[in-house]
């Protein structure tokens, strides 16, 4: 179901709003760069303005039901300006990576204005390569979590040509500004509606018991197996300092045939062998700070989608549940290292914990926002993780925005409270690159961090190498 004007933020959307504080930032994005030259800025207006229809949400703003009747509302904003939103800037000569990565730093360390729609996008032109960037920033709040539509998704075409744009669309007009007495009735039918979907729930049960005593006794294991990882925090770290408004950012390009390769050769998948690689930098990274890693194991908040089996709860809004990736830095050995995190990840898959996760996520669309609020917190408590690492796979292709071919992306995350990393990935046309975000103040040493990532990497495709050579009997 498409976007329409009052509709209530999910359980999920509306927790990134209330773990959102002075320094700890809830938006999102990436840093993409593109063959130059830059459109010019008024046509690359002109391409969104033509393209916006597809995503109705970059056209709305929060809107909150008086007295705290329920969540806030998605409504169309009367006074939406594009060029507001979609920035055009240029860095000083000589343009350097150095550059671009710093721009994007202090980009994401402004929260966005909660009175408008919540994204903005910069054009960035006078790149050293005679190439462009593009740097997105959206709420976590308004990006679906299960469909991926975003304006990403519509901005870039699959070939340099672009996509035919539709003729004969009528200009934009927003439905009127909602009235308290209309905040206050989406309140309430949102609240029912929850209601009216744990009574079906509960009907659905009564035509299938067998199905719901199976489904019940997976969710209490589930809820159990939460229950113990809360009473097994995530050991201390320098990660886990107070943070504060300011961001550092680092992108690190890879190679995606580079883990497909170390996977092939000792065993796991891609995504182990990523959480491999970030655990070896952080070993390194730990050492270099004077920590001892004997018997340490970091954890990692690893994002997963949450899908049904009912289509009922198909649409749009963040349907995500967290698991807890194990990062064991107490290992040196970086083949047995990720030995060790492809058996605890597949111990993990094995697990009802991802189901735990979505039964609470499920408890949480009906409870009340002051509940909400408390609940989410928790969620992003130091003491579950250390530090968040989400991979995300992209396309295996060249994407093209107004013809230009678009070379890389580097996605960025969020820096939750009392989290001075964070680790985002993305693999795109055959690159697997990384996306560091940093506390300004706790992370000083955020490049040197980034090095460690390709030490790590590096040292485990020389042993795969290695391995490929002795498995064919060359020396």
């Amino acid at each position: 179901m498409p976007p329409r004007h009052l509709d209530r933020l999910s359980a999920v959307d509306a927790a990134f709003l209330h773990q959102e504080g002075p320094n700890s930032h809830m938006h999102i994005g990436a840093l993409v760069r593109a063959e130059g030259p830059a459109p010019p800025y008024d046509d690359f207006l002109d391409s969104i303005r033509a393209r916006l229809h597809y995503v109705p949400r970059y056209r709305q703003r929060l809107v909150y039901p008086p007295a705290a009747s329920g969540r806030p509302l998605w409504a169309d904003d009367a006074d939406f300006n594009l060029e507001y939103h979609v920035r055009h800037t240029a860095l000083p000569a000589p343009g350097s990576d150095e550059q671009l990565m710093n721009l994007a730093a202090r980009v994401f360390s402004q929260q966005l204005d909660r009175s408008k729609p919540l994204w903005e996008l910069w054009l960035v032109e006078g790149l050293a390569d005679g190439g462009f960037a593009l740097l997105s920033k959206s709420h976590h709040a308004m990006i679906d979590g299960i469909a991926g539509v975003d304006l990403g998704t519509v901005l870039f075409d699959l070939g340099p040509d672009g996509r035919p744009l539709e003729d004969g669309l009528e200009p934009w007009m927003p439905d009127p500004a909602p009235s308290p007495l209309d905040l206050l009735a989406a309140g309430v039918t949102g609240m029912t509606k929850a209601s009216l979907g744990v009574a079906a729930k509960a009907l659905g049960s009564l035509s299938r018991p067998e199905r719901a005593i199976e489904d019940a006794k997976v969710a209490v294991e589930g809820l159990g197996e939460i229950v113990w990882a809360a009473a097994n925090p995530a050991p201390p770290s320098p990660l886990n300092v107070e943070i504060g408004p300011h961001r550092r950012f680092a992108g690190i390009a890879c190679e995606l045939q580079d883990f497909k390769d170390v996977k092939n050769a000792f065993g796991g998948t891609v995504n182990d062998v990523v959480l491999a690689v970030v655990a070896g930098a952080l070993r390194h990274w730990l050492h270099s700070r004077g920590v001892r890693t004997q018997g340490l194991e970091l954890r990692a908040l690893v994002p997963v989608s949450v899908r049904h089996r009912d289509p009922v709860h198909n649409g749009v809004g963040n349907r995500l549940a967290v698991m807890r990736g194990p990062l064991p830095v107490y290992v040196e050995d970086p083949v047995q290292r990720l030995a060790v995190v492809a058996a605890a990840m597949d111990d993990l898959k094995e697990s009802k914990q991802a189901v735990g996760a979505e039964v609470l996520t499920s408890m949480q669309q009906f409870a009340p926002p002051t509940v909400l609020a408390q609940a989410s917190r928790l969620n992003f408590s130091t003491i579950l993780f250390n530090l968040l690492v989400t991979n995300v796979p992209g396309p295996q292709f060249p994407l093209y925005v107004q013809g230009r071919e678009m070379t890389s992306v580097f996605p960025i995350a969020f820096l939750p409270k009392d989290h001075a990393l964070a680790i985002a990935i993305m693999s795109y046309n055959g690159q697997m690159n990384f996306g560091l975000l940093g506390d300004y103040d706790a992370m000083p040493d955020l490049g040197e961090f980034g090095e460690a990532i390709e030490a790590s990497l590096a040292e485990l495709v020389s042993l795969a190498a290695r391995q490929a050579r002795a498995g064919s009997g060359v020396a």
